[in-house]
């Protein structure tokens, strides 16, 4: 099995763009006491808030995005369309809410389920709200870099899902791996292509 090793708190404490960027292609583990889930990262997208009217953080502190101010490296996990739950990274200084939303996984270990897409991801990982504020350094959600991993072609797009923004909709701030049929906008499926870790 590939050695992992995890980051420091230091590489959450910057900005969204650099680590949406830079979590493409590490591992997001999820231990539940029963089973272990791993699937390799292959799609973010970064919210700069509170300039940035796309990020929930924009309205201001709250009780929902209370975790967008505190520390980085914790886990921001939002509910939506009374359906699918979202994981999102907290990033930056405390104080600063900048979060990175996880798009797409490719299933390593425990996944049977589909990932592409940020409530899919949720589902398949067994990620729910009450993940909301767990650190990512700690034993039960965490984010691991493998040693040895090839190096990854990145592509970059506008945000989805976020026309009410404004120009802000249009900075292209979603990440993905050029390779992965697992990017929620592929038009291949993982029935129809190698995934990137076996290439």
């Amino acid at each position: 099995m590939t050695k992992c090793s995890r980051p420091e708190r230091a590489f959450f404490a910057r900005s969204a763009l650099t680590v949406a960027r830079e979590l493409i292609g590490l591992h997001l583990v999820h231990d539940d006491g029963r089973t272990l889930r791993r699937g390799r990262i292959v799609e973010t997208e970064a919210y700069l808030g509170p300039r940035d009217r796309a990020a929930h953080s924009s309205r201001g502190r709250t009780r929902r995005t209370e975790v967008m101010f505190g520390p980085p490296g914790h886990a921001y996990v939002y509910f939506i369309y009374g359906f699918w739950n979202c994981l999102n990274v907290v990033t930056a200084r405390e104080g600063v809410p900048h979060a990175v939303l996880l798009r797409a996984l490719e299933p390593l270990a425990g996944v049977t389920d589909k990932t592409w897409g940020p409530g899919l991801l949720c589902r398949a990982m067994h990620v729910d709200r009450r993940l909301n504020g767990a650190d990512l350094l700690g034993e039960e959600l965490w984010i691991e870099r493998p040693s040895g991993a090839p190096r990854v072609s990145i592509g970059r797009s506008t945000r989805i899902g976020v026309d009410y923004a404004g120009e802000w909709a249009r900075r292209p701030w979603r990440f993905f791996d050029r390779a992965s049929c697992y990017v929620s906008t592929s038009r291949r499926r993982p029935t129809e292509c190698r995934p990137a870790s076996a290439a």
